[in-house]
């Protein structure tokens, strides 16, 4: 049986290819994708190959999915086909094949498959929010308000940062911030910006700062925003160096602590406080979804047929500011007219 998949045949390419559909293997199960989401900050670096990427192509790009078992392999109990659930690092396919230690099922039949499948997304967030270990009444800056920022800057909130503050040079990214809790939102850029942040903060500066662009200067901003003791969490993969940074006047000597948070850092097996597994946290996001408390709805910019793939990367690598939430849907026939 034929599927379809996209694929990056050459840097800043983008195709959709037929593949045969491979049978699940002991431990796996075949996957019918629904939804598939573009994460557009890393897809469109490693699109470009730009650097701590690998520069190796073809390449089939994806990793946020949501869809139904249509096949088990041998040895799975755990699942059935007509399950549906979120598949971490799953490509944009029509079918894939997934260890099961990969999927989470979705367990509240009222939550939409398009929404699900930004979990993934969401996901590394949160482990960024854990790793900042925020308190009850810290103030809170997210540097960034595409995907990752703005689900930060809502778990920022519900782990009880007060206040949170949104950064984005964006109106538009500023403005939904501001629907979905944070705060204040502000340009990192504006003219005023140091003085109203630290007025934001009480003159101190932020306990906690969540950066999420990678920019090397937002590092810079970050340093000199953080409060004494603060914590900035390096949430944002980093595509270039980072110079300029006196360590003894904005790290050693006002102890400011940054943390690394890569989604790869993360046990594999059991969840303990500050580090849970991707499973555990999957869950977790799944439950917020579905109890109304992490909104997705906000941030789907568009909902469209794999066939615009080649057209939808072209936009992603020649626009500075893309749509926050573009989704494939592989199982909509109506759009794929």
């Amino acid at each position: 049986m034929k599927g379809k998949r996209i694929v990056w045949p050459a840097p800043g390419r983008a195709e959709l290819e037929e593949f045969e559909i491979p049978a699940p293997q002991p431990g796996t199960v075949l996957l019918a994708t629904e939804y598939s989401v573009v994460s557009a900050g890393t897809e469109k670096a490693w699109l470009l190959a730009k650097p701590n990427t690998s520069d190796t192509f073809p390449q089939y790009p994806g990793y946020s999915a949501a869809g139904r078992v249509v096949e088990v392999g041998p040895g799975v109990k755990d699942l059935r086909p007509g399950d549906r659930v979120v598949a971490y690092h799953s490509a944009h396919a029509t079918h894939t094949v997934k260890q099961v230690r990969d999927l989470v099922r979705i367990e509240d039949d009222a939550t939409p498959a398009e929404e699900a499948a930004f979990t993934i997304i969401a996901a590394m967030s949160l482990q960024g929010i854990r790793k900042a270990r925020i308190e009850l009444g810290e103030s809170v800056a997210v540097m960034g308000q595409g995907l990752l920022g703005l689900f930060a800057t809502q778990l920022a909130r519900w782990n009880g940062a007060l206040p949170v503050i949104a950064l984005d040079l964006d109106p538009a990214r500023q403005k939904l911030a501001l629907e979905l809790g944070a705060d204040y939102a502000l340009s990192p850029l504006a003219d005023d910006f140091t003085e109203v942040f630290r007025k934001m903060t009480g003159g101190k500066g932020a306990n906690a700062i969540v950066e999420v662009t990678g920019v090397s200067a937002a590092m810079n901003q970050a340093l000199a925003c953080a409060a004494p003791q603060g914590r900035i969490v390096a949430l944002g993969c980093s595509r270039e160096l980072t110079n300029g940074i006196d360590f003894y006047q904005q790290i050693h000597k006002p102890g400011v602590v940054i943390i690394g948070a890569h989604n790869f850092v993360r046990p594999q097996h059991d969840s303990s406080p500050g580090h849970w597994t991707m499973r555990d946290d999957l869950r977790a996001l799944l439950r917020m979804i579905s109890g109304g408390r992490l909104q997705v709805r906000p941030m789907i910019s568009e909902i469209v047929a794999p066939e615009q793939a080649p057209a939808i990367y072209q936009r992603l690598a020649e626009t500075a500011c893309p749509p926050l939430g573009i989704v494939f849907a592989w199982q909509d026939k109506e759009l794929q007219r």
